[in-house]
């Protein structure tokens, strides 16, 4: 009998997600052996195209892009992302629907039986039960989203047919390194021999063109061989081989950054469109209707509230720029929270001028900035003290910005993760739709 688990009894999914955040004794231990043994007693294949997506911010809005044109296209999609914001289900997702917990279960036993002593961290053993799902599902593609880094990140077991690398900037740097030039070489770690890969950013750091080069990548590059270019109303896609598209619909995420992901995603359908053809109408029919929670997303109006898992500050210069887009009659109040390793002094510098009232809060883990780091930091940026709000939680931070809001303000709720948890209820992304 295992420990914790009494006769007749099966761990319900709460219990298998409490029991393996509690396995190893780090939350991130880089490494591919550990995960490579276990897999290889899984006997995991695929004959079906394998996407990975990496870099700093933007992976979620392609994965999710590449989903929905696929699935329009009549393809079964496998999609594994991270984190979740409210139900761990939401990581694994097949033909469009979260993974039930029955199946995931099963999926977790399937680990479990063969693991042995192999001490797999939380994303190990998770990016194993979605391979073991995908893999048993006969999909027509699966779209992996890296965790962490990727060179020794979990999903680079798998050797993509296309990798993606949307960006690169500052973000882990105990793990990745203090450069660019040190995260770019990480990042291009998913690169294969002979097999496409983009950077869908104007400016690759040179480490990045480097290692494609060295092991013979076929690199393609945002604005030297494909590209995006926006009127406000729809966009343009100049891509491979001569490839133009015209007056394709905006896609429903919002900001200028996603025209940017789009041209990426349409590049890398074009790529496998000898294994999954894909018509011109399906991009017109599916780049309106993505949905993914936190990402510049409305939830209310009046005021309108907008939560954002802006929590570097690459992504903060998007949140600037969006909101600079959308101007507002009245105030901007921000709920935020963080991580303790995360660059707070770069984001708040950047942000700073457009927010006039701050609510910050602490968040339910202990690697979370407490609300006297947070209020230190902005004090140190120069923000007056009584434009800052301390809470306990994001939930009450969200509540008491409401309360002192009138309809012509607007309260954007940003950071980590865990923010937008606090302030949206569990059916919240069934119900909102995206800004556009």
């Amino acid at each position: 009998m295992t420990t914790g688990q009494q006769a007749g009894h099966r761990r319900t999914l709460a219990e298998w997600v409490d029991r393996i955040e509690a396995m190893h004794p780090q939350d991130i231990a880089l490494g591919l052996d550990r995960i490579g043994a276990v897999k290889e007693r899984l006997s995991i294949t695929f004959s079906c195209p394998v996407v990975i997506v990496g870099g700093t911010n933007g992976k979620g809005s392609t994965c999710m892009m590449l989903e929905t044109i696929w699935r329009t296209a009549g393809y079964r999609v496998g999609q594994y992302t991270s984190p979740h914001i409210h139900r761990f289900n939401e990581r694994i997702r097949i033909d469009g629907q979260m993974v039930d917990d029955d199946a995931l279960i099963g999926a977790f036993e399937a680990v479990e039986a063969v693991r042995g002593d192999v001490p797999l961290t939380f994303f190990e053993f998770t990016t194993l039960v979605a391979m073991k799902l995908f893999a048993d599902a006969g999909l027509d593609v699966v779209v992996l989203e890296v965790g962490l880094g990727g060179r020794f990140d979990a999903v680079n077991l798998l050797d993509a047919d296309v990798a993606i690398v949307t960006n690169v900037d500052l973000d882990h740097q105990a793990f990745l390194g203090d450069t660019r030039e040190e995260i770019g070489f990480e990042k291009a770690g998913i690169f294969r021999r002979g097999r496409v890969a983009l950077y869908g950013e104007v400016d690759p750091p040179q480490s990045l063109l480097d290692h494609a080069a060295a092991i013979g990548a076929d690199l393609k590059r945002y604005g030297r061989d494909y590209e995006g270019k926006s009127d406000g109303k729809t966009w343009h896609y100049r891509g491979l081989d001569g490839t133009a598209l015209w007056e394709l619909p905006l896609p429903s995420l919002y900001g200028d950054c996603q025209v940017v992901n789009a041209a990426t995603v349409l590049t890398a359908v074009y790529v496998l469109r000898d294994r999954l053809p894909v018509y011109i109408e399906t991009f017109s029919e599916a780049l309106p209707h993505i949905q993914l929670p936190g990402r510049f997303e409305v939830i209310q109006h009046n005021p309108l509230v907008i939560v954002d898992v802006s929590h570097n500050p690459h992504a903060a210069r998007t949140l600037a720029g969006n909101l600079a887009s959308l101007p507002c009659k009245g105030r901007t109040l921000a709920v935020y929270g963080a991580m303790a390793d995360k660059d707070i002094d770069g984001v708040v510098r950047i942000l700073k001028d457009q927010i006039d009232e701050w609510y910050i809060t602490n968040l339910p883990l202990p690697r979370a900035a407490t609300v006297d780091v947070l209020l230190e930091k902005l004090l140190a940026a120069g923000i007056p003290r009584e434009r800052i709000t301390v809470c306990e939680e994001a939930e009450k931070a969200l509540d008491s910005a409401r309360k002192n809001a009138s309809n012509d303000d607007r309260i954007t709720a940003f950071g980590s993760f865990w923010v937008v948890t606090g302030v949206t209820p569990p059916d919240c992304c069934q119900e909102s739709s995206n800004h556009q």
